[in-house]
């Protein structure tokens, strides 16, 4: 392990014999969709749960959990990581622990987690992100300090996650990035309809079947414990659906209104979904790996987190993917996949183009245009994604990296072991 910072490229660190063993997701529910009643907490349990399974192990090998959730949209939100735990099967004495990181949260959980290893606090973690953005609340902030007559004021916490109040709201952060660019609505339909593709080719040869749980209403039953009743609409059965996806027409995507900004290049059908849903990955070190017999998607190399001006926070991927680069010591031509989170088409596009990236190598699933982009399970999920793909391809070297609402971006270098 080396530990790296400069307070102009930002943070870093590489690991020494850590992997990333398996994991699962849940469908990504749109919008008011099937998920839409369905707590962060109870996501994040069908998700981790079938991590476990996934990954050959039992809660009784977790040393610790890790998980991420950005917008409280339940009541019982408090206790999130711990009741993720527990009714995962993992035992009481296990602590847990929640992080946040916005958009780059759900990495930020392996990340740590990969540092509790290193430091010895762990021999494995269970890592991820969870959220449901339906449930996100529509709150009155102060009412305890009582109010005015005709002085209610309430917010809507969805649009807040949204909303940087110290610069400027994401999807004008895209325009930006466009307008620095020269980024056109053309280019960036033509970006989305190809991620949707994408997608769509994935899930027509069966891709994700072995990434996604197939979910049913059911009670989480742990003893001691108050059981957890899920119900998901009547006559749901094996719910695997990505909900937010629909075919892309060109044409028609030409003709949606620019939303962030006057003639603007972003629209509904090339910015990410909203959606609700969650993504667990098991790691563990490399005693653990052999002690246990098992065979892991990928080795955690590095990892590097960056920071940069919040009016083009899209651009977040370009320096902590330089900067992962250069801890690992490696060249961008050494790397053979690349997921980038798709916040928006032209702030991928504008990573692209800074950093000078082959369009064929990354997001070769699709990304989250198509899917959508629940805040606190993307790094997550963009983690276990490239690392199945990895696989696939008999791909070495692969980076996973997302913007971050705010001014920042995170990257992680994983290694295809059997390469």
């Amino acid at each position: 392990m080396k530990g790296f910072h400069d307070k102009k490229k930002g943070i870093a660190i590489t690991y020494d014999d850590i992997y990333l063993i398996n994991g699962a997701r849940t469908p990504f529910g749109k919008l008011c969709g099937t998920l839409g009643n369905v707590s962060p907490t109870d996501l994040g349990i069908y998700a981790s749960r079938e991590a476990l399974k996934k990954s050959g192990v039992t809660g009784d090998d977790i040393d610790q959990v890790m998980y991420a959730n950005i917008g409280q949209s339940s009541a019982d939100t408090y206790f999130l990581p711990r009741h993720i735990a527990l009714y995962s099967g993992i035992p009481q004495e296990i602590p847990a622990i929640m992080l946040q990181r916005i958009c780059g949260s759900g990495f930020e959980t392996i990340i740590s987690g990969a540092e509790q290893i290193t430091l010895g606090k762990a021999s494995t973690a269970m890592c991820g992100g969870t959220e449901n953005m339906t449930l996100s609340p529509t709150v009155s902030f102060g009412n305890r300090n009582g109010y005015a007559l005709g002085k209610i004021n309430f917010q809507d916490m969805l649009w807040e996650a949204l909303n940087d109040t110290a610069a400027v709201p994401m999807g004008c952060t895209a325009e930006n990035v466009a307008a620095k660019h020269g980024i056109t609505k053309e280019d960036a339909n033509t970006f989305a309809k190809l991620s949707i593709d994408r997608y769509l080719a994935a899930k027509a040869r069966g891709y994700f079947d072995d990434e996604v749980v197939k979910m049913n209403s059911t009670v989480f039953e742990v003893e001691g414990l108050n059981p957890r009743k899920v119900f998901l609409p009547k006559n749901t059965v094996d719910f695997t659906a990505d909900e937010n996806v629909r075919p892309a027409d060109l044409a028609a995507m030409a003709k949606l209104p620019s939303v962030f900004a006057r003639d603007g290049v972003q629209t509904a059908a090339n910015s990410s979904g909203i959606v609700d849903g969650a993504a667990t990955v098991v790691i563990g070190n490399g005693d653990f790996i052999k002690a246990k017999g098992l065979k892991p998607l990928s080795r955690i190399v590095a990892s590097a987190t960056s920071a940069l001006d919040p009016r083009v926070m899209g651009l977040g991927p370009v320096p902590s993917i330089r900067l992962v680069l250069e801890v690992a010591g490696l060249k961008l031509s050494d790397i053979g996949l690349i997921e980038i989170n798709e916040a928006f088409a032209a702030q991928f596009i504008g990573c692209e183009r800074e950093l000078g990236l082959d369009r064929n190598i990354c997001n070769v699933n699709g990304g989250a245009i198509a899917l959508g982009h629940p805040l606190g399970a993307t790094g997550t999920r963009l983690s276990l994604t490239i690392s199945r793909e990895m696989k696939a391809r008999k791909v070495r070297y692969g980076i996973a990296s997302a913007c971050i609402g705010g001014g920042q971006g995170t990257a992680i270098l994983f290694e295809n072991m059997e390469a």
